[in-house]
């Protein structure tokens, strides 16, 4: 008797994953030269629906992403990585696919590295804005902030929802409601007893980032990430939308180095939902 041949990867077949998983997904981002992340992970699995490629071996993963869901109006594709080994075998193509496929006629978004978007603009995927990448040791001004900010206490949450909501045009709060453990600080901005801002700091790899930074001006994001870089002695690292120049151009001046490019793709929906004005940074760039 012959034993039947394996099956072509693109062919295995596609299952959910859990926090089981975790340690698997880590080695995947290892794998592909990026921090293991559990700790990012970890939110994304318990946030969203993580699906993935087991090995024929069952040692580990082929291939993995994450679909948060907003309801009806967006659901948002991160974390989509194939192990090296099996790169250029179309397993990418069948991941999404099948995401696609479940998702059904949710919008889609999400942010593609040059490596990635040729896929997605193949299977439908439309650019709508860039994120740029900056990195390094925060250099502190001499002049206090001119906007007032303080740490976030549990009260906060219901108003970071209300400022979050227009800001995305999506309700968040299953995410909001995490931000306080996920994260090493959580920061808001007032004025007159009214939050006009928050932002959060998380521990990837070695450095820190900031992210989601919302805030209703320029002024006042600036401020949340001064404040928040002066909690830790780590490197700094920030995923700007590249709208906000002046944002960008400031956190260079104060050391840090420009890095990767992402590229915010949609399928379904011309463009994001929300307020991109006072959107400066999101929570996890969910890269593929």
């Amino acid at each position: 008797m012959h034993s039947p041949s394996p099956l072509p990867l693109v062919d295995l077949p596609v299952r959910r994953l859990t926090r089981g998983d975790l340690v698997a997904c880590a080695d995947l981002s290892e794998d592909r030269g990026w921090p293991r992340d559990e700790h990012r992970w970890g939110l994304l699995l318990s946030a969203g629906t993580g699906y993935g490629i087991a090995e024929p071996d069952g040692k580990g993963l082929v291939a993995a992403c994450v679909v948060t869901s907003y309801g009806p109006r967006l659901a948002a594709v991160g974390m989509l990585l194939v192990a090296a080994r099996h790169a250029r075998q179309g397993i990418a193509r069948r991941l999404m696919r099948h995401v696609m496929e479940e998702t059904g006629s949710t919008p889609l978004a999400l942010y593609a590295t040059p490596e990635g978007q040729r896929l997605y603009e193949e299977l439908g995927f439309a650019q709508v804005g860039r994120t740029e990448r900056v990195l390094g040791r925060f250099r502190a001004e001499d002049r206090p902030a001119a906007v007032t900010t303080r740490p976030a206490a549990a009260d906060d949450l219901q108003a970071m929802v209300r400022l979050d909501l227009p800001v995305f045009g999506i309700d968040r709060t299953h995410l909001i409601a995490r931000l306080p453990a996920f994260s090493d600080r959580l920061r808001v901005a007032e004025e007159d007893g009214e939050l006009t801002g928050y932002a959060a700091l998380w521990p990837s790899g070695d450095a820190h980032v900031v992210g989601p930074l919302i805030a209703r001006d320029t002024a006042t994001a600036k401020a949340l990430v001064a404040a928040l870089a002066a909690t830790t002695d780590r490197p700094l690292r920030a995923d700007i939308d590249a709208r906000h120049e002046e944002l960008l151009g400031w956190l260079v001046e104060r050391g840090l180095e420009p890095g990767s490019r992402t590229t915010v793709m949609t399928y379904g929906v011309a463009d994001l939902p929300g307020d991109a004005t006072r959107r400066f940074a999101p929570l996890t760039i969910a890269t593929g």
